[in-house]
This record gives C-alpha cells, sequence and structure tokens, in this order.
C-alpha cells in the first residue's frame, strides 16, 4: 500500500514535469519574442505588447466562463482524469500547431495561443483537484511543492535544449534559427503527450457509488454547484483567501507571462532574456522544495506573505532597472519565491475543502486566479499604449501584491475549513 500511495504521489508530481514545458518555451520563452520578431514583424512594439497582453487575458476570460461548472460535473461524475486530459491534449495539439503559422499572421497565431492556453489552464484545474487524493493533510505542503519543483526541473531542461537549439540550429540539422524555434513548439507537445502518461496510469480517482448518465451528471453538477453558489456567503473563512489569492496571484501570473516582453520593450535582447529564463528554472527546482519544507516546519500562510513580500520588492526594482544584470538578479530572486508561493497556495487551500468537492473548488480557485490573469496582462498592455511607458504598467502591479498580503493576513485555514465542512457535508 505505501508503494503504491508513493507511486500515485509522483505520477500526480510527474504532470507538473510534463506540462511545465508550455509555460517555459511557449507562455514565457519563445512565443512572446516569436511574437515580436515573427508573428508580429514589422509591428509597433507597444502595440504587439497590448496584442500579447490581450490574448492571454481571453484565454484566461474562457477559463474563468467555465471552470466552476466543469469542476462540480467532475466531481459528481468521477471525471476528473477525463477532463483533465481532455484539455491536455487541446494544449498539445495547439502547441504543435504553432509550428505551422507563418510570419506575419498574428491573428492565427493568437488563435492558437488562445486555445492552447485553454488546453494549459483547463487541465491544471482537475490536476490541481487530484492533490487531496493523493496527499493526506499533514502530505500536502511537501507534495505540491514537489509537483511545482518537478515542473521548474522539467520545463527547465526541455527549454535549455530548445535555446541551445535556436542559437546553434546548424549543429542539429536545421537551416535556421525560426526553423528550431518551430521544433521547439512540436518538442512541447511531445514533451508534455510522453510525460503525462504515469498520472494516466497510477493515479487512481474515486468513482461514484453508482453509475450515472451523462445528463444526469451535468443536471447534478449544475445543481450542486448553484447550491454551492447560493451558501457561499456562509464560506467567510474561504471567500476571504480566495480574494486575496486573486490579488496577489494577479502579480505572480502576470509577471510570468509578460516579464520578456517587458524586457525587451526596456531595450535588453531576446538572448539575454531567455538566460535569465533559464536562471529561474534551474533555481527555481530546489527553491521550491525549500518552500515546502519551510511551510511544514514554520506556517503555510507565513510563508505565503514572505513570498508576496519579496516579490512587491521584486517589482519596484523592475521599475527602476536599466542594466541586464539587474534583469538576472531579479530572475534569481523570483525563482526563489515563485514555485513556493504557488505551490503553498494551492496546497493551503486544499487543506480547507473536502475531497468529494475538489475539483469544484478548484474551479473557484481557477477561476479567480485566471480572472486576475485577465487584469494583470491587460492592465500592462492599456498602461503601454496610454502612456507609451512600460515601466509605468509594471509599476502598477504593486497594489495586487499589498491588497492580496492585508487580507491573507486575516485568514484562519482551520476555522475555514470547519465553515466549509458544515456547510456543504
Amino acid at each position: 500500500m505505501k508503494n503504491s500511495k508513493n507511486r500515485s504521489i509522483y505520477a500526480w508530481a510527474f504532470y507538473d514535469w510534463a506540462n511545465s514545458a508550455y509555460v517555459t518555451t511557449v507562455i514565457a520563452g519563445f512565443f512572446p519574442v516569436f511574437f515580436k520578431e515573427y508573428f508580429s514583424a514589422n509591428v509597433d512594439v507597444t502595440v504587439s505588447t497590448a496584442q500579447l497582453g490581450f490574448a492571454n487575458s481571453i484565454s484566461s476570460l474562457i477559463i474563468v466562463l467555465i471552470a466552476p461548472l466543469l469542476g462540480a460535473i467532475a466531481d459528481v461524475g468521477g471525471l476528473k482524469k477525463r477532463f483533465l486530459f481532455l484539455f491536455a491534449y487541446l494544449g498539445i495539439l495547439m502547441s504543435a500547431a504553432l509550428s505551422f503559422v507563418g510570419e506575419g499572421a498574428w491573428e492565427a497565431a493568437v488563435f492558437v495561443y488562445v486555445l492552447g492556453n485553454i488546453g494549459f489552464m483547463g487541465s491544471n484545474i482537475f490536476y490541481d483537484s487530484l492533490l487531496p487524493t493523493v496527499a493526506k493533510e499533514k502530505e500536502v505542503d511537501f507534495v505540491s511543492g514537489l509537483g511545482f519543483a518537478l515542473g521548474y526541473l522539467g520545463g527547465g531542461i526541455l527549454f535549455a535544449l530548445n535555446v541551445w537549439m535556436v542559437q546553434d540550429p546548424a549543429f542539429f540539422g536545421l537551416d535556421s534559427g525560426i526553423e528550431a524555434v518551430k521544433i521547439s513548439f512540436i518538442s512541447v507537445a511531445l514533451w508534455w503527450m510522453l510525460f503525462s502518461l504515469p498520472l494516466l496510469f497510477f493515479v487512481k480517482e474515486k468513482k461514484p457509488a453508482k453509475d450515472k448518465g451523462t445528463v444526469q451528471i451535468i443536471a447534478e453538477g449544475y445543481h450542486r454547484l448553484a447550491g454551492t453558489i447560493r451558501k457561499i456567503r456562509q464560506l467567510k473563512g474561504l471567500v476571504l483567501f480566495l480574494v486575496a489569492y486573486w490579488l496577489y496571484i494577479d502579480g505572480v501570473d502576470t509577471i510570468i507571462r509578460m516579464a520578456v516582453d517587458y524586457g525587451m520593450a526596456i531595450g535588453f535582447d531576446s538572448k539575454s532574456l531567455i538566460l535569465a529564463l533559464l536562471i529561474v528554472q534551474f533555481v527555481g527546482f530546489p527553491a521550491t522544495l525549500v518552500f515546502a519544507k519551510l511551510a511544514q516546519k514554520w506556517d503555510t500562510k507565513k510563508a505565503i506573505l514572505l513570498a508576496i513580500g519579496i516579490y512587491l520588492f521584486i517589482t519596484l526594482w523592475a521599475v527602476l532597472m536599466d542594466e541586464i544584470h539587474e534583469f538576472y538578479i531579479l530572475a534569481v530572486m523570483i525563482a526563489l519565491v515563485q514555485g513556493g508561493i504557488q505551490a503553498l497556495s494551492r496546497s493551503y487551500y486544499a487543506k480547507m475543502i473536502p475531497d468529494e468537492y475538489a475539483a469544484e473548488f478548484f474551479g473557484f480557485y481557477n477561476f479567480l486566479g485566471k480572472t486576475a490573469a485577465i487584469l494583470g496582462p491587460f492592465l500592462i498592455g492599456m498602461v503601454a499604449l496610454i502612456t507609451e511607458n512600460s515601466r509605468v504598467g509594471i509599476a502598477s502591479v504593486a497594489i495586487f501584491f499589498i491588497l492580496g498580503a492585508i487580507l491573507l493576513m486575516r485568514v484562519d485555514e482551520k476555522k475555514a475549513a470547519d465553515e466549509v465542512r458544515s456547510t456543504l457535508t
């Protein structure tokens, strides 16, 4: 039993290794650069910044609209894994499809990118919801951190290979860096597909007591969601955390999605920015595990607050930086806390919700997280257009960290968990 339990934990965590390749190579790495230099060739940099920000916002908005209902349906029908792989393979196909989009075809690039993001974010709803299934409460901080840590390592390894391929295409028998980027998009699809298989085979999902038809599952999911919404005012502690999370994760997601674009906008070359991303990946692997251990020995909420404070400092420094070495220092600082704040937010939330409501409540969790991802990139895009200054846009992100920290300090997770269980079970 112990071996089976450990196998399911590592199989679950390995999905982060699989899909983080999409984050590193596509979202944070090559797509922003390729979008400016190839898909949006000859377009003003502030306009392309806005286009990229709007693309990220559209994909997040779609997830916001469907996440809670699909989560409730997955809980009722025991469909978490099925939905996970439905969305995962949408993301996998769209990652590969990016390699077939031509120069200057920014509209097609945005369309494929939006669908790929929907696949990535949608699969994460159901991946997150399986955390309470594979980990006991005392294990949840470490297991969540293990997932993010493996994500940094796996995503970093493939990204490093892709960067090498782009910088020395002849070594790989390729004609140009452009061809290398397109092959990199395909490599992400293959990596994501291959390393998602352990979760498919070794993570066991609890099935409902009796089989239900599709119409019955959808109807029960809808009624369960409607009932939860009616009771939401009784879940004060949980709602307070979700609002705090919505605020501070806005800054985190915005920095992930827009950092390379911001660096290019203030004059740094793309190769230097790609190197900074590699630093984040390989420093992030051990740092995330350290944060998970810190939460176990100290306190999960205090560890999250520490990460928010560091992010606030990073944001304010980014406004003033002028030299590329400063960007590298910021990359190291981000790497120290990025995985930690994501992993501990997930595990902190998982402690408040019952397993039988996990997909539905992680639907709300991702609902708010992705709503935040709408506002941050959109804000940066609008401010960049209005002020014609990308530095002003990045400064506005600080307010989300400040307000999020203030609200988080008021959350009592044990009281919140008791409220949820007494209200819903």
